[in-house]
């Protein structure tokens, strides 16, 4: 007699996806730039609740940041 093996059934994969993605917003840089510039010059406390979230940008601009990091002169 062959065994059955048994599962939790916790719904729709989507729904399980859903649930552990956060909403996402879109914005213009040029929207948040001054936010941030602001909040890290006036050294804002809320700023080291977000400091390991990640972001997604688009690979030229990663590749700009890049160059600019590696040539841009010291202070």
């Amino acid at each position: 007699m062959a065994r059955s093996k048994l599962r939790v059934y916790f719904g729709p994969e989507d729904s399980v996806e859903a649930e552990k993605t956060e909403p996402k917003v879109t914005v213009p840089l040029a929207e948040i730039f001054p936010l941030l510039s602001d909040a890290l010059r006036s050294q804002r406390a809320w700023l080291r609740d977000f400091q390991d979230d990640e972001i997604t940008i688009s690979s030229d601009l990663y590749e700009v940041l890049l160059a600019y990091q590696h040539f841009r002169p010291s202070a």
